[in-house]
């Protein structure tokens, strides 16, 4: 083999080394980048889930004077229970013109009171954590807590990293995928935050989602 050839030969080899550390570095740049991708992708439909529930437990509370830690009951209430319909007008016996009364004008089931604009909602699926797999209900729980003296219901819903991001992305092996996630939980752990998502509170009368504090 003359000399001229074994430069041509060196020098391909070199080019395919180049394009395949070239290729590394832009796939570890953009692993990243494609798991914070795919994570807020699905957290937003797991936040929406959540607010759902938030919105149902609020309106069982105004019903029954406390939450519940049961969908099958929340479900049931969404369904069944319905709310007046309330429209303010002038007191008619107002002379000042100034005064309002409440005027009910009918009454709305809850489901089609909160939903009702939601194009193919699943009422029965409100407990499910969007990409769950296996399917896996949300942790719910309800208690009463004392502030001031005074019993306060309260309540609580979450999921953590592992149930919606229990299967890896497209663009990552399963180990990959999982490692990234274990990462991103002991960041969260490290800071003494939940390593998921979750609405509500057992300690403090909140009805916010730990989304909204981040």
């Amino acid at each position: 083999m003359n000399s001229k050839l074994k430069s041509i030969i060196i020098n391909i080899v070199l080019f395919a080394v180049v394009v395949f550390l070239a290729i590394k570095v832009i796939q570890s740049i953009q692993a990243p980048i494609n798991f914070n991708n795919e994570k807020s992708h699905r957290e937003a439909q797991v936040v929406q889930r959540l607010k759902d529930i938030r919105d149902a437990e609020i309106q069982f509370k105004q019903a029954n004077s406390k939450y519940t830690s049961d969908f099958d009951s929340l479900i049931d209430f969404c369904k069944n229970y319905e709310i007046p319909i309330i429209m303010m007008v002038p007191d008619p016996e107002d002379t000042t013109f100034t005064k309002t009364i409440n005027d009910t004008l009918g009454y709305i089931k809850v489901i089609d009171s909160l939903f009702g604009n939601r194009n193919q909602f699943n009422i029965n699926e409100l407990g499910i954590v969007p990409f769950s797999n296996p399917t896996t209900q949300f942790e719910i729980h309800d208690s009463i807590i004392k502030r001031g003296g005074i019993s306060v219901p309260v309540f609580e819903v979450k999921t953590p990293y592992e149930v919606y991001l229990n299967t890896p992305g497209d663009k990552f092996t399963e180990k990959e995928w999982n490692t990234r996630v274990q990462n991103v939980k002991a960041e969260m752990e490290q800071i003494d935050k939940y390593a998921g998502l979750k609405v509500g509170s057992l300690e403090e009368a909140s009805t916010d989602g730990n989304w909204e504090k981040l």
